[in-house]
């Protein structure tokens, strides 16, 4: 890894660490069933086969992460498909990423959050524990600085329901061209970084101890 990427992933650590100080749970062992759940982002769009954060992320901790990303996915539709999933797979750990696509259809940000929050619910009722990984509001001004920030619907929620969020990892691979595939999508280096970036925060709050 460039000591540039291993700088940022060592000083986001130290600042999910202040952030989860009280923040500690049951640690997911190798070789559990985890679910990925989201849109293109977790697909994997903007890379090669096996270059998805979900697939890099199973190599890190030794889980068996089911990828359930599906380009074009939204959270209103999102929230219908996740209950045969978690019946299908039964995970110990759903990692939720998804609403970029409702945002960009200018759906109003008390909607998504609603339907993200049903997703949460039906992955506790599963017996799952539940991740959120923040997604960026797609605004003129984040567009055009190239400085997108998370939507706060994630901490929001994040607070509500007592789940670990991942915070500003996929905002500062977007607002990083060269680990963008495109406006909205990493590539292969960017999944690398955000994989790391999850990882990172899961140690943090004692899910893996994957070095």
């Amino acid at each position: 890894m460039k000591r540039r990427s291993f700088i940022r992933i060592a000083s986001l650590a130290v600042v999910l660490g202040a952030c989860s100080k009280t923040l500690k749970l049951p640690t997911i062992e190798r070789g559990a069933t985890v679910l990925a759940f989201g849109d293109s982002v977790t697909f994997g769009t903007g890379a090669a086969t096996g270059e998805d954060w979900p697939t890099l992320l199973a190599r890190q901790t030794g889980w068996r992460i089911e990828n359930a990303g599906v380009p074009g996915d939204t959270a209103e539709a999102g929230k219908e498909r996740i209950q045969a999933l978690l019946d299908e797979h039964r995970p110990a750990l759903v990692i939720i990423e998804i609403g970029g696509n409702d945002f960009l259809r200018r759906r109003l940000p008390k909607a998504v959050k609603e339907d993200v929050r049903r997703m949460i619910q039906a992955a506790k009722k599963a017996g799952a524990q539940v991740v959120l990984v923040a997604v960026p509001e797609f605004s003129l001004l984040g567009a055009v600085t190239r400085k997108p920030s998370d939507s706060p619907i994630y901490r929001e929620l994040g607070d509500e329901e007592k789940i670990p969020v991942v915070s500003d990892v996929f905002s500062d691979i977007l607002g990083r061209p060269e680990l963008c595939a495109d406006q909205i999508h990493p590539n292969a280096q960017g999944y690398l970084q955000m994989a790391s970036g999850i990882q990172a925060y899961l140690k943090q709050v004692g899910l893996t101890s994957a070095i």
